[in-house]
């Protein structure tokens, strides 16, 4: 045994889990949609739900992936606990399909050219070779995934043969022979260094497939080897375990506590049966044979679908063992519980106060988007990563505020008794959407705010200007529809048209500035995405305002219901005298502003092109 042996088997062992992650995450990335799509459609039927993780797992490669999308699912409520249970378990039977296919390395192809054909020193570049064809000859991206696909499958068997190779000339120092036969005189310690093994690669499939490339050497015995894959059971789940933890909700992490909890009993079932057939003398043809990895495959299969279908029935206890690990988390209780708890069907026989219980919800809901709002237009001069989840949490509030007053409506709808219940529904489930919609623009501008903090890219102080002189035009059109629906106050639904109008004129204006300070390089060209994605959110806010406004103002006066387009033909061809004073003093407020900008702007230029020739 010399350095160059041990640095020949590590090699292999990267090529070997590489290859594996590569084929893994290909599979993953070309069928992540269609298989959360079938998982969560999975009925409350464990034997189909049992199959389905069989086949996933096979299929990807990775029972702590399929465990890891169950938790996803689970957590995001498409699947219950209850459903993932069979998935669970058919995952860590699906997980020994890539044992049965390393089990290709005992092939003796010296006699059959279609023997020799599935050697794993033919199909490893016969996979190479076609990975790479696809992968530089194929302008489609599935092409390009069945290449990686391949490409990893014949690394993956590349890095096999280089462990085996390593391995055999290893057993020359007696190190190997030494460490197996204590491993068989001491389950223990075989049950640890498994679990231990198992832990550190994060993959059952990779620790059974190592295994299996030590059985080249012919010094692995049943009895040294039994006690290493059960404790690679272990091992694995307890990495599952953790990353079904990590930032999940109460239920995810059920998912890998009852990973962990069959695993145990499996390993139980396991190491007892085994010990009881010893002492029984039924493993006396086995137990000292030397075994290949044709065995090990057999041996990890055996296991796994026997403890499967043996503690199948135990599936109401683990959930029910999860429960107990895992308590519930306590539920914050909404700081909008008031008007929430106001929406009360026995209402619904009295409209009048189902309408109040809508009113004030809604009212609660555009005061929190207005907010967000706010909060995001400060993100922008400041960002805060505190902030940024406080505008998150909101809308978490925001959504479920506005998914249940519209359910309430729709309850509502049989019992309105009059042509104005009809009206007032009318503006109420319109402004709802339009309310949440506000929001949602909150939530984006914010997006933007991290998007150019993460890119430490800096906005140029012509650009703080003007976007301080269109925020304060928003927060305006705010201000009139907060008051259009709070006191259905006609007057200043009038006057929200003219501001929609001034702020998409600020728009066009803004972005042609920029655009001249991108040429000059005083404005950063990289800003420029998130700039005009920016200029458009606050174009949508004042067309959410023009939609609330207009829903008032048909409550009103009915007859505009219909025609809707005609009113804002004639506001904007020049026939409202009301419209257009009301346009021409917005225009000039906020223009002046603009002006005032861009006239300080040439100054500084001007002070600059001067500065060299006075000095």
């Amino acid at each position: 045994m010399d350095i160059f042996n041990i640095i020949s088997l590590l090699g292999g062992l990267a090529m070997f889990l590489y290859g594996m992650r590569l084929m893994g995450d290909s599979l993953k990335e070309n069928s992540s949609g269609t298989l959360k799509v079938v998982m969560g459609r999975v009925t409350d039927n464990a034997f189909k739900a049992f199959a389905l993780g069989v086949l996933v797992t096979a299929l990807i490669q990775s029972s702590t992936a399929t465990i890891v999308i169950t938790a996803g699912l689970v957590s995001a409520g498409i699947l219950t606990l209850h459903q993932s249970l069979g998935i669970i378990i058919g995952a860590n039977v699906g997980t020994t399909v890539t044992g049965q296919i390393i089990r290709l390395l005992d092939i003796d192809g010296s006699g059959s050219a279609v023997l020799r054909f599935f050697q794993p020193s033919t199909l490893a570049p016969i996979a190479l070779i076609i990975g790479i064809v696809l992968i530089m000859g194929s302008f489609f991206k599935n092409a390009r995934s069945v290449g990686n696909i391949a490409i990893g499958f014949g690394i993956l068997f590349s890095g096999l043969l280089n462990m085996t190779g390593a391995v055999n000339s290893l057993t020359q120092s007696g190190m190997i022979e030494n460490l197996f036969s204590g491993l068989g005189s001491n389950p223990v310690l075989g049950y640890l260094v498994g679990a231990g093994v198992a832990f550190v690669l994060q993959s059952s499939s990779a620790t059974i497939g190592i295994l299996q490339a030590f059985s080249a050497t012919g010094l692995l015995a049943f009895k040294s080897i039994y006690a290493i894959i059960v404790g690679i059971y272990l091992g694995d789940c307890v990495t599952t375990a953790i990353v079904c933890s990590i930032g999940s909700k109460s239920e995810a992490r059920r998912v890998g506590i009852v990973n962990i909890l069959f695993n145990l009993s499996e390993t139980a079932l396991v190491l007892t049966g085994v010990a009881i057939a010893h002492r029984m003398g039924l493993l006396d043809g086995l137990w000292e044979r030397t075994v290949n990895s044709g065995i090990i495959a057999n041996t990890n299969t055996v296991f796994n679908l026997t403890c499967a279908l043996a503690l199948f029935p135990m599936l109401r206890v683990y959930e029910k063992l999860s429960r107990v690990i895992v308590k519930d988390e306590p539920v914050r209780e909404s700081k909008y519980k008031t008007v929430i708890d106001a929406l009360n069907p026995v209402f619904f026989n009295t409209p009048a106060l189902a309408f109040q219980s809508c009113y004030q919800l809604l009212l609660s809901v555009f005061k929190a988007s207005r907010s967000n709002i706010e909060s995001a237009f400060q993100l922008l001069k400041e960002y805060d990563p505190i902030l940024h989840d406080e505008i998150q949490s909101e809308e978490t509030e925001i959504d479920h505020m506005t998914d249940l007053v519209s359910k309430y409506m729709v309850g509502l709808v049989p019992h309105l008794q009059s042509e104005v219940h009809v009206a007032i529904m009318d503006q109420y489930y319109k402004t709802a959407s339009e309310f949440e919609r506000l929001g949602d623009h909150a939530v984006n501008i914010a997006g933007y705010a991290a998007a150019l903090c993460g890119s430490n890219t800096i906005l140029s102080n012509a650009v703080r200007s003007e976007l301080a002189v269109i925020e304060s035009a928003v927060i305006n059109i705010l201000d009139e529809t907060e008051q259009t629906f709070r006191k259905r106050d006609v007057d200043a639904a009038r006057k929200i048209e003219p501001l929609v109008q001034v702020i998409g004129e600020m728009i066009t204006v803004l972005k042609r500035n920029h655009l001249k300070r991108m040429v000059t390089g005083e404005d950063n060209i990289y800003a420029d995405a998130t700039f005009s994605n920016l200029l458009t959110d606050l174009q949508q806010i004042a067309e959410v305002c023009s939609n609330i406004g207009i829903a008032t103002l048909v409550r009103v006066y009915p007859e505009l219901a219909d025609h809707e387009h005609l009113y804002f033909e004639r506001l904007h061809a020049g026939g409202d005298e009301e419209y257009d004073a009301l346009y021409s003093r917005v225009r000039q407020r906020y223009f002046t502003l603009l002006t005032g900008i861009t006239d300080m702007q040439v100054k500084d230029e001007s002070a600059s092109e001067k500065a060299p020739s006075e000095v």
